[in-house]
């Protein structure tokens, strides 16, 4: 059966630039049959090939572009090529032992996520396209890599909006899920079944070793600390006292089982509210050399961003005016919407509302093993900035 076709209103050449997004309401016309899931080829209105995608009617990203040329042809081989292309270029980079393998939309990938830690791979499909390859990408992961096991992380609401079921699970025989992976020096406890997302964050990996530069002999606060990221490279670092706070009291119990395989004596956790803390460590005029705030995505879709925008004015706000002059903030964004302009014009604002000047020491984002793909925004979505309060 030919391929359906489809026809779209491109009408700021973002797909032509290189986006590989088809939303709902760009359709113009359809030409011949699928079924959710499919192979499609996608011209725009003028009949300029934009490339072939897989569809979903049930998803607002109607089609997502594996590649931007008609003629290809997308098999089990396509995506092996793809799949060995996102691995040489880690191995590349000096990546052997704890990466991000595959990074979706950045490896033209869309709807595929795979993290390895140590000789285990953990995959996600966020997609019912990239589901439909499941067996041919499982496959092509174990020849290339040889893992010792792979774990199914497929227990994430947006696969619902595609509508998939969610489960996890390993793939082919049980193994053990708890292990230890290396971060500069440092032992992380990493459960790839359990932990958040595909168990564990290994994107600020670079911005983790950053605290090397400011923390000898140093209080510190590590606000929204998850497992303990940037409190214990502070104390890793020789800070003469951390303390991590975060809302999650399964986060702090993990970020404590860490400091105690480092043998971090200088660095304790415990559950707080972030925002009050910080609230009433300024009415008491508690101070701290280093703050650090890595708070979750307060911005998770567009609309949402006035909204997100107040709250990340608000912490930083708070936590500047807990730090005294000669000190640092290290403020990080997870958040895609959240762009770098964005995220440096509501520091800005903070700051002078707090009555601070700052200097820029360190300005930090995504390591090599999470690229961005200009031409896709979504996929620069981290931010990490290093101030000299003043």
């Amino acid at each position: 059966m030919a391929q359906a076709r489809i026809t779209v209103k491109d009408t700021q050449n973002r797909i032509l630039q290189g986006h590989p997004w088809v939303f709902a309401n760009q359709i113009i016309g359809e030409e011949g049959e699928y079924v959710p899931g499919d192979m499609v080829q996608v011209f725009d209105d003028r009949q300029r090939p934009l490339g072939q995608g897989y569809i979903n009617p049930a998803s607002l990203i109607r089609v997502r572009l594996l590649t931007p040329h008609v003629q290809d042809r997308v098999d089990a081989d396509f995506i092996k090529a793809r799949i060995a292309s996102a691995w040489n270029y880690r191995q590349q980079m000096g990546y052997s032992g704890s990466c991000r393998v595959i990074f979706g939309e950045a490896d033209l990938l869309p709807g595929l996520v795979v993290d390895k830690f140590n000789d285990v791979l953990s995959v996600q499909f966020l997609t019912l396209g990239m589901e439909r390859w499941k067996d041919v990408v499982l496959v092509s992961l174990s020849e290339l890599i040889h893992p010792k096991g792979i774990y199914l992380r497929n227990d994430v609401a947006i696969r619902e909006k595609e509508g998939l079921e969610q489960y996890k699970g390993p793939y082919g025989a049980s193994f053990a899920t708890e292990l230890v992976i290396d971060e500069n020096g440092l032992r992380l406890q990493v459960d790839v079944a359990n932990g958040q997302k595909t168990g564990h964050f290994l994107d600020q990996v670079l911005n983790h070793a950053e605290m090397r530069r400011i923390s000898t002999g140093q209080r510190v606060l590590d606000c929204f600390t998850h497992t303990g990221g940037f409190g214990l490279h502070a104390a890793h670092y020789g800070a003469s006292k951390v303390l991590g706070l975060d809302i999650s009291e399964d986060a702090v119990a993990q970020a404590t089982r860490n400091a105690e395989v480092n043998e971090l004596t200088t660095c304790t956790f415990k559950v707080a509210n972030v925002f009050d803390y910080l609230t009433e460590a300024s009415r008491t005029g508690n101070q701290w050399n280093v703050i650090v705030l890595d708070p979750p995505a307060f911005a998770k879709s567009r609309s949402a961003i006035d909204n997100a925008y107040r709250g990340y004015k608000e912490i930083n706000l708070r936590a500047l005016k807990c730090i005294p002059s000669g000190g640092f903030l290290v403020t990080c964004s997870c958040s895609q919407h959240m762009t770098p302009e964005l995220f440096r014009k509501m520091v800005n604002e903070a700051a002078r509302d707090a009555g601070r000047q700052l200097r820029e020491v360190y300005s930090g984002g995504q390591p090599p093993d999470h690229p961005v793909l200009w031409g896709v925004p979504e996929t620069h979505y981290l931010k990490c900035l290093i101030l000299h309060v003043l």
